[in-house]
């Protein structure tokens, strides 16, 4: 009879750990992206690195999320049993509340155990891969992507603007060049 509420417990916390797992990775990865975007977008990468670079850092970003996925999926658990009347009829039947725990609590047990022979020995080089590939993404010199009438400010200190571009897309008709490199704003400009 307690291996059936066990597993009842169970069925209805894994689903909501698995969809609330990946959302909150999902938030950190947006969150980091969104934080270095000017850095990754312009450089002319391909789908294959930018594909590397979300996987290194959605797993670097699993310690961060297992706790928070625990956490929500407890509450959306016993919110749903409460809801449906289940957690009235396990307590009415003489079942005490601390009991319908234990199989959440076991499994945060296994999750924290796996969790941390994750972070010792997953995490160290998954995050040395992610970095090294993040500081080689960044050292790249952005390919130069010039639009008519657009402001460019991909090389530092230095914002370029172009009228016209020719068919061959070698040429440039009215270039204005605006050297921001002393610091007192559109001050040099080359025609």
């Amino acid at each position: 009879n307690m291996k059936k509420l066990d597993k009842l417990v169970l069925q209805a916390f894994i689903g909501p750990f698995r969809v609330t797992f990946s959302i909150v990775v999902f938030i950190f990865l947006i969150q980091f992206f969104l934080n270095y975007f000017q850095e990754l977008i312009g450089k002319d990468l391909g789908a294959w690195v930018y594909i590397r670079l979300i996987f290194y850092f959605a797993v670097t970003m699993t310690p961060l999320s297992l706790p928070l996925a625990i956490l929500l999926s407890c509450l959306i658990t016993f919110g749903n049993l409460g809801e449906h009347m289940e957690l009235t009829a396990i307590k009415s039947s003489g079942i005490s509340l601390i009991r319908v725990l234990v199989p959440m609590f076991v499994f945060s047990a296994l999750m924290m155990g796996i969790s941390l022979w994750f972070n010792n020995s997953i995490i160290p080089k998954v995050n040395l891969k992610a970095w090294s590939l993040f500081y080689d993404v960044r050292q790249k010199k952005p390919a130069v992507d010039l639009q008519e009438g657009m402001f460019y400010k991909g090389i530092p200190n230095y914002a370029i603007r172009v009228d016209e571009k020719g068919e061959d897309e070698r040429t440039l008709k009215g270039v204005l060049i605006y050297d921001h490199s002393d610091g007192l704003g559109n001050n040099k400009l080359v025609t």
